[in-house]
């Protein structure tokens, strides 16, 4: 009887998720992403919308929130109804904030649902066509033979790219002047008009200043070499043993969203991903799609948010 008590406890708890899962969608979802339109993580978004759009009997949009580390954007998820119908555009710089500002509205691992991890893309070292140097190796050398003379380029202080210059300088044990700018556009003018030897730089965005030869890749920063210039050797490969950086997306829902429901986004995600032109779509972006189990991304950004404040405390990067 005891049993039996037990039994139908837990069945009519259940229920409410069941019927939450069972009905959702039962309204537009809005993935919110934290940086403006027309970036790679922008793009990113907007092709898993249209994917997932077509899968459920509701449109998914994309609001772009862009500003603060994506502390307006993390906030706005944090605090929206958790239904599942609010997800969070999650990325690398979700765990840079988390050890670049002194105090956040939300706690990135406390306050999310982690959904699935949708793909990464590369960060390049990026000269200029008449660059002195034609490999990383050269670069690194001279970086040795000459401490502090040479200059990289990157976009604002505490950005990805800003980091990853960062960590390479300290694994390849040299020194050599990080040089911040504020956007892209600048970082290539100060390449192209030889203010900085090289720069660091999210691979996509490049590929047409390769293609055209503007500029070239000395190295891409991630395990593997990437599809795109697939002559241009990793870091690791370029003297730096284990080096392995790359950028990356996810989707989160609020931290009380019903498992149940995570688990029809987390199958909905993951059957996109799997999408013949949807893949193709994200190879056009340099994107490599990811896919995988909540458990494996809430891994992830512990482990980024742990990488991300050793490298802006041994930096010195100030905390804003």
């Amino acid at each position: 009887m005891l049993r039996r008590r037990h039994f139908i406890a837990a069945s009519a708890a259940t229920l409410p998720a069941l019927a939450a899962a069972q009905a959702f969608p039962a309204k537009p979802i809005r993935i919110v992403v934290p940086f403006g339109a027309g970036g790679i993580a922008d793009l990113t978004a907007r092709a898993v919308a249209k994917a997932l759009g077509d899968s459920f009997s509701q449109g998914v949009v994309v609001e772009n929130k862009p500003g603060a580390g994506g502390v307006v954007a993390g906030e706005t998820v944090a605090r929206a109804d958790p239904d599942g119908h609010t997800l969070l555009l999650m990325s690398n710089a979700t765990a840079v904030s988390a050890g670049l500002f002194r105090s956040l509205p939300f706690d990135a691992q406390k306050d999310f649902a982690p959904v699935v991890t949708l793909g990464y893309f590369d960060i390049a070292v990026i000269a200029d066509a008449k660059s002195r140097f034609a490999s990383l190796r050269e670069m690194l050398a001279f970086a040795k033979a000459n401490p502090g003379r040479l200059n990289v380029g990157t976009v604002n202080v505490g950005s990805t790219q800003h980091l990853s210059a960062e960590l390479l300088k300290t694994a390849a044990g040299v020194d050599f002047q990080v040089v911040p700018f504020n956007g892209s556009p600048a970082v290539l003018n100060a390449l192209r008009g030889a203010q900085v030897d090289v720069a660091v730089e999210i691979l996509g965005p490049m590929m047409g200043q390769i293609a055209a030869k503007a500029v070239r890749p000395l190295a891409v920063m991630g395990a593997k070499r990437a599809a795109g210039v697939k002559d241009v050797p990793t870091v690791a490969e370029s003297g730096v043993p284990g080096f392995d950086v790359a950028s990356w997306n996810a989707l989160a829902a609020p931290a009380k969203t019903p498992p149940a429901v995570v688990a029809v986004l987390n199958r909905e995600a993951n059957k996109a991903l799997q999408d013949a032109a949807l893949r193709r779509q994200l190879a056009e972006l340099n994107v490599t799609p990811a896919g995988g189990t909540p458990q494996q991304l809430r891994q992830l950004l512990s482990s980024e948010i742990g990488r991300w404040s050793e490298v802006i405390a041994r930096a010195g990067v100030p905390r804003q």
